[in-house]
């Protein structure tokens, strides 16, 4: 069985046209052009073609020009079969152009495939063509010395262009490892003060506000010991807001902290927990998945802004979110049953700053939110790519 070195393809990077000079690219244009120039007119010159054969030649040039540029492409893709019934295909407008007596453009056709099999195909193929040519040669050149020094030509040459292209290719794939071990370095430390910042924020503010609620728990254990009236219903109610609001906020540091760890929770589990905070109802439908940290973004923070809004304008209705997973983009709907405000109240809340923060991140990502009265209730309905 042959070795790996005899039968692997040459990297992508050296097949392909990166990396090389358009100063090169031009002068192999115009090195083929003159080629191909001078192996029609010798075809003419020879004599062998005239009357209705004198479209032979264009015609084979047309052919041998499709033909190069496919086996390009199919040693591209690395397929065999193929790129070698191209190589066929020349060497047989070669053979004809050799039977027809113009032995110019035969040698060109017959150096010309060669070169190209040793460069771009596998080592053993581009052997086994300069082989198959070789017999070609032997045939054009009546003395074996000129044969041998043909095909030991053609060997170089193709060979020679080979590790030039695999260089070029080696010096490409390092190139890319080279910046993709930058890109980890950077993302690694990106994780680094992340993770810092996840720290500090842990250690000042979560703390702060952990110390907040304790506080604020014994404030409201004290005032509902102390004697009723109105002034302790107020002080009371005013305790039990602010301990909320520290609530809130809590939550949403622990859920920065978790993001900046990369360790967020599932949007499903989020809105669960933000549902029984809020004593309202959660629905998940469709095939779940994963969702960018934008669009999971935008679905918590609408999510909460909009019980927040329910919370405000509809004190003790029934709240029910629903998340639902389609074919291209995810959607939440959070209804209310029904608010205290009157309608014209509640569509001026739709107009505030909330509801169209949420409409602009919904915009930015490429989705869409609607809010408005539905139904007897209010709703928000917020719609992203996923």
């Amino acid at each position: 069985m042959l070795s790996s070195k005899w039968t692997a393809w040459p990297t992508r990077e050296a097949l392909s046209r990166i990396g090389v000079p358009r100063s090169r690219i031009a002068l192999d244009i115009a090195m083929m052009a003159a080629l191909s120039a001078w192996a029609v007119s010798s075809a003419y010159t020879s004599g062998a073609f005239h009357g209705w054969r004198a479209v032979l030649p264009a015609l084979g040039l047309l052919w041998c020009a499709a033909a190069v540029l496919a086996f390009h492409r199919m040693t591209l893709r690395n397929r065999l079969l193929p790129s070698l019934a191209l190589v066929v295909s020349i060497a047989a407008v070669g053979a004809g152009a050799y039977a027809a007596g113009a032995l110019v453009p035969a040698t060109v056709l017959g150096i010309t495939l060669s070169i190209m099999a040793m460069e771009r195909l596998p080592l053993a193929a581009g052997l086994g063509t300069v082989g198959a040519a070789s017999i070609g040669f032997a045939r054009i050149d009546d003395s074996e010395f000129g044969a041998v020094v043909s095909v030991a030509a053609v060997l170089l040459g193709g060979y020679s262009l080979r590790l030039d292209a695999q260089a070029r290719g080696a010096g490409f794939q390092l190139l890319a490892q080279e910046r993709a071990a930058r890109e980890a370095e950077a993302t690694s430390a990106a994780l680094a003060e992340r993770a810092r910042i996840a720290r500090e924020i842990h250690d000042v503010l979560a703390h702060s506000l952990s110390a907040q609620l304790v506080h604020l728990e014994a404030a409201r254990l004290q005032i509902e010991r102390g004697p009723e009236g109105p002034f302790r219903e107020q002080i009371l109610e005013r305790v039990v807001a602010a301990r909320g609001m520290a609530r809130e906020g809590l939550a949403e540091t622990r859920q920065a902290l978790s993001a900046l760890r990369g360790e967020m929770v599932p949007v499903e589990d989020y809105l669960r927990e933000l549902a029984v905070a809020d004593g309202a109802r959660t629905e998940v439908t469709g095939v779940r998945r994963r969702l960018s940290a934008e669009s999971s973004q935008a679905v918590r923070r609408v999510a909460q802004e909009a019980l927040t809004n329910a919370r405000k304008h509809a004190p003790g209705a029934a709240v029910a979110m629903l998340l639902a997973y389609e074919e291209d983009e995810v959607v939440l709907e959070v209804r209310d049953s029904g608010s205290t405000a009157k309608a014209d109240e509640l569509g001026a809340s739709g107009s505030g700053y909330g509801l169209l923060g949420m409409r602009e991140r919904a915009e930015l990502l490429g989705g869409a939110l609607e809010a408005g009265p539905e139904g007897g209730g209010f709703v928000v309905r917020l719609r992203v790519p996923a």
